[in-house]
């Protein structure tokens, strides 16, 4: 059967923002007044560190969401106004971490969707930031792939839709590195050559299960000799390091300040599809893979229009635009099956089962274990 014609015009592959250049380029035009107050489209766009709340008096014709900033764009925005007539909008975090302190800070109570990892979902529910969902008000929950229908951190989508996934890997310059990084090893191993040319993601989890696994222990280690091992293998490539920073590297990747940084795949295949130089691995001891999600806190202000939301990033070809705009990985199988054989067959974006087979994803932690690991990453930040 032919394929409907598409409500969106293709975006081009190239040159897609990562997290870090759109929060650079909205704070811009947030300054310049560029997105302020545009009907039928992001009405306002803030990075998190700047944003102002909004309070939480709810407004019918108003949603906020709370997000990572590539999750959102003028013309989804556009197009969901133009279908609901509410307006959005978007205030944007860097970190799983600081949407949390945020919400837990009262500062939260204007937003109607927010958009955390698995990990941050199920330690959400514990806390009791999250409202159960009403699966009759859900329309398309039925495509999500077969992994997605009953995730480990939200059995059966009891609190969260899945939204986008990835993985988190190596991204270097093919023209500024000495053979070819396969695994982790690969940074200790030539930490002379590689001095203050690479980067570690600034996120206590993630690179500490990066350095567990390639000490070939699970990236959710809770062993407190495997998180010592871990510590003290993480202080030897410290002097080595430019910085642990988990956006901004772009520009000193593309110019050639760095050779190699530790990435999530949404900001990795954005400059892998700018520059041939670029080239980004999953490492083959294994690493994370992560699901973003959408989710209603108990405190949101409007969650009529919240469901209007996500039903609308339910639709096979909203998600199919969100994946060709964004480069992250659709748990749609619909819209998966609307893809092109080239992002389809994209291992960067889509990789193979062997490769996810030996990743993991992030999970919660008991309060004594995660007070270990941030003990350990204050000390290696600190130092």
């Amino acid at each position: 059967m032919p394929r409907k014609p598409s409500l969106f015009s293709r975006p081009s592959r190239r040159f897609n923002p990562t997290r870090r250049r759109f929060l650079q380029g909205t704070a811009a035009a947030v300054a310049g007044g560029a997105l302020s107050n545009c009907r039928g489209g992001i009405s306002d766009v803030q990075s998190d560190d700047t944003a102002a709340t909004t309070g939480g008096e709810g407004d019918a014709k108003t949603l906020h969401i709370y997000t990572w900033a590539d999750y959102t764009n003028d013309e989804l925005a556009a197009k969901f106004t133009d279908k609901t007539g509410i307006d959005v909008v978007v205030d944007i975090y860097d970190s799983n971490e600081t949407m949390l302190a945020k919400m837990q800070a009262g500062g939260g109570d204007a937003y109607s969707l927010i958009y955390p990892s698995d990990y941050m979902v199920q330690q959400m529910i514990e806390l009791g930031m999250l409202s159960e969902l009403d699966p009759a008000r859900l329309t398309g929950m039925e495509n999500m792939l077969d992994k997605w229908q009953d995730p480990v951190y939200d059995p059966k989508n009891v609190h969260s839709v899945p939204f986008s996934w990835g993985t988190t890997g190596l991204l270097y310059n093919k023209d500024a590195v000495s053979g070819t990084p396969e695994d982790w090893d690969y940074l200790w191993d030539n930490q002379s050559d590689l001095a203050r040319q690479m980067t570690l993601l600034e996120d206590v989890r993630e690179t500490m299960g990066a350095v567990l696994k390639s000490l070939g222990y699970s990236y959710n280690s809770s062993d407190p000799d495997e998180l010592k091992e871990a510590y003290e293998r993480l202080v030897e490539i410290k002097p080595a390091l430019a910085k642990f920073m988990s956006f901004g590297y772009e520009d000193a990747l593309l110019g050639g300040d760095l050779s190699i940084v530790m990435a999530y795949s949404v900001d990795a295949i954005s400059l892998t599809l700018e520059d041939d130089r670029m080239e980004y691995i999953v490492p083959a001891s294994g690493s994370s893979v992560w699901t973003d999600t959408i989710v209603v806190p108990t405190s949101a202000p409007n969650v009529d229009a919240a469901y209007e939301w996500i039903n609308f990033m339910l639709e096979p070809e909203v998600s199919t635009f969100a994946v060709e705009s964004l480069s992250f990985a659709t748990p749609n199988a619909k819209s998966f099956d609307m893809l092109s054989d080239e992002l389809k067959n994209n291992e960067d974006l889509f990789p193979s089962e062997e490769v996810l087979a030996v990743c993991e994803g992030i999970a919660p932690l008991d309060k004594e274990t995660s007070d270990l690991y941030d003990e350990y990453w204050t000390q290696i930040t600190s130092a």
